[in-house]
């Protein structure tokens, strides 16, 4: 049997979640980055573990940084990922 990835329970995933992935799909499909500073965004994440996040990103063929302890976190597009 196939395990969910953690950010995902029952195959569904947490909360706002799916929203903000939409939200920074459509952001770097226009430009070359997008920056979570938004409270509520960023509290979406922090419910993630940094491998959570990493995962998440990866998964959709981005880059995470996270900045300034936290209160920052940006996604890239992952150009090794799409080269690939």
């Amino acid at each position: 049997m196939e395990t969910a990835p953690p950010w995902k329970v029952d195959n569904v995933m947490h909360g706002d979640l799916p929203a903000l992935a939409a939200k920074i799909a459509k952001a770097l499909s226009q430009g070359s980055e997008y920056v979570v500073t938004q409270p509520a965004e960023l509290r979406v994440l922090r419910e993630m573990s940094d491998a959570e996040v990493s995962e998440f990103a990866k998964s959709r063929g981005w880059r995470v940084i996270r900045r300034l302890g936290g209160r920052q976190i940006e996604f890239y597009n992952d150009a090794s990922v799409r080269a690939s």
